[in-house]
């Protein structure tokens, strides 16, 4: 974008409500906007159109793409993210990025158009109540029909968004506010009364946490998303390394610690590793931090970690007890509560108990990960390509993952030495998240190689964005890992249906053809000599890449644990 100008000066005391939502976006420092237009909508890009020196929008191909191209911003850059849409159905297809970024907790702020006030109701074109569907899915939301309230309103929508457990927000503009003309003026918001975005915390908790930790003879930590998002990770580190208790992670929590740190035991969850999650159910405590005890974590509730006495640090008191019951909850920003606890909790080094670890991750490399990652077979597994990504990579990229078994695969093996760098859809597991989220991490982090892994499945579901990868020459290295399956679903209906593939068989396009129709550089590959060289080639481009490596068609992810299933019930094969 170059330099930015001063800002163009009102030509009077009043402006329009479509500049003052251009000027309160500049006040919060958004300069940065993901969008498509459309007629309810079209007054604020008028004015984003004077303003283009000041905001850049970028034009996705599909409101959708918007949505999660400002996750993958937000998630690597740590700011608010930003998209815009018309009323109708573009606020519609905004609403699975939202859920996702609901879930995932990821701040958003959404910006829709909508009908004139007076028409409200009257099934006008391109009218839906985007507020009454986006309410169980926002942090907020709110329809503006008043010119003077839109300041405000965003204030407060920026200030929702980022703070406590961040999420969305959704803003609605009817067209006649955007048109109306008032006095402007911005104050960012600080402060909302009833609003407590980080909830005390208890000295006495604190005690209790310490008195438990420092009595533990075989304590495991969990730590997810909550460290990142909390900016904790040098507090955390400092908690790992002076307890000396292992640390394993959720997929959202990876690399707020580097995966190689001596302390760090893996992954838990359904495809997580086979010693953190067998030894959930032998830990005599249980450490969560920043971890909402989700279902794929937790496997069967009534088995989960029933010997263990649990601590957990929390900001958000809705999911204290909601899953699983604790002893102690230490409410707040775990920046903060780390940081409080630390001085009271005891050096110790745990050596039997973390040979016990080492033990069973000498199992698991035996049956599953050297088999991955270092295959006999002539066809090329997942694994390896990741294995060669690591290679070139240093543990330095950003990794964007779609859902599926690539997500699994790209989770589990992909190394990482600083934090913000797996990006992916956790909570709600949306295919065709990773393309356009890619994009956003790059604008997000442009001096970090961005590399979205992408199974062939949720490659189409948003395959429209090469187009805004293309108009941005955001230089995204795409990874298509093709096995002309919907290889998750595929793995169940082998393990659970007798091997009844139905509707998961993919008769895919040429993908390469189609790169190079958005004139983006382009190859595929099939064996594991070009595999090597084709992944260097991609990684030294400074242009956007696309990548497709044809791979096994019926490999499995292992470890596993069977949905509904004890996380000691963990499988190898």
């Amino acid at each position: 974008m170059g330099a930015k100008k001063s800002l163009p000066k009102k030509v009077s005391g009043h402006i329009s409500g479509a500049e003052a939502v251009v000027r309160s976006l500049i006040a919060e420092g958004a300069d940065l906007i993901y969008g498509y237009p459309g007629g309810a909508i079209m007054p604020v890009y008028d004015e984003l159109y004077k303003f283009q020196d000041h905001i850049e929008h970028v034009l996705v191909r599909h409101e959708q793409g918007a949505a999660h191209a400002a996750q993958g911003f937000a998630r690597v850059s740590g700011q608010v993210g930003v998209c815009m849409a018309t009323s109708g159905p573009g606020a519609t297809n905004l609403v699975t990025g939202i859920a996702d970024a609901m879930i995932d907790s990821t701040p958003l702020v959404c910006i829709t158009g909508q009908v004139p006030s007076h028409l409200l109701g009257s099934d006008a074109f391109q009218e839906t109540d985007i507020i009454g569907i986006s309410t169980p899915v926002t942090k907020w939301s709110y329809q503006v029909t008043k010119v003077e309230e839109i300041p405000e309103i965003l204030a407060k929508a920026f200030y929702i968004a980022r703070s406590g457990r961040p999420g969305p927000v959704l803003v609605d503009i009817t067209k006649d506010a955007q048109f109306a003309k008032s006095e402007f003026s911005y104050t960012k918001c600080t402060k909302i009364r009833s609003y407590k975005p980080i909830p005390e915390t208890s000295d006495d908790d604190l005690s209790q946490a310490s008195k438990l930790i420092n009595a533990a003879k075989k304590p495991m930590i969990v730590w997810g998303q909550g460290v990142i998002l909390g900016e904790a990770e040098d507090e955390f580190r400092a908690f790992v390394e002076k307890s000396g208790v292992p640390a394993a992670w959720t997929i959202l929590g990876v690399s707020a610690i580097e995966t190689a740190h001596p302390l760090n035991v893996g992954m838990v969850g359904m495809h997580g590793n086979y010693a953190p999650n067998l030894l959930t159910n032998e830990c005599d405590l249980l450490i969560a931090i920043g971890m909402r005890f989700d279902d794929r974590v937790t496997g069967d509730l009534a088995s989960y970690a029933k010997q263990a006495k649990i601590i957990h640090f929390e900001i958000d008191p809705a999911e204290v007890n909601k899953n699983v019951n604790v002893d102690v909850a230490v409410m707040g920003n775990v920046k903060h509560t780390l940081a409080a606890i630390l001085p009271h909790i005891e050096k110790k080094i745990y050596t039997d108990w973390l040979d016990r670890f080492h033990k069973l991750d000498t199992i698991e490399h035996d049956k599953v990960i050297d088999a991955e990652l270092n295959p006999t077979k002539s066809g090329l597994t997942m694994g390896e390509v990741i294995k060669t990504i690591n290679a070139n990579s240093q543990g330095d990229a950003v990794v964007v993952t779609d859902v599926g078994q690539h997500q699994m695969i790209a989770c589990r093996y992909a190394e990482f030495r600083q934090s913000k760098s797996n990006i992916t859809s956790g909570g709600l597991g949306t295919m065709g998240f990773a393309l356009p989220a890619a994009l956003g991490a790059k604008m997000g982090a442009p001096d970090r190689e961005v590399v979205a892994v992408i199974g062939d499945g949720g490659f189409q579901m948003n395959i429209q964005e090469l187009g805004t990868i293309f108009q941005t020459q955001a230089a995204v290295k795409i990874v298509i890992l093709n096995n002309d399956f919907l290889g998750m679903v595929r793995q169940w209906q082998q393990l659970f249906f007798d091997k009844r593939y139905a509707s998961t068989e993919m008769v895919n396009p040429d993908f390469v053809k189609i790169a190079e129709g958005y004139f983006i550089e382009s190859k595929r590959v099939t064996t594991r000599d070009d595999m090597t060289a084709a992944v260097a080639e991609m990684m030294k481009s400074d242009k956007p890449y696309l990548l497709e490596v044809c791979v096994e068609k019926e490999n499995n992810v292992f470890p596993m644990i069977p949905s509904g299933a004890s996380v000691s019930d963990i499988r190898l094969e």
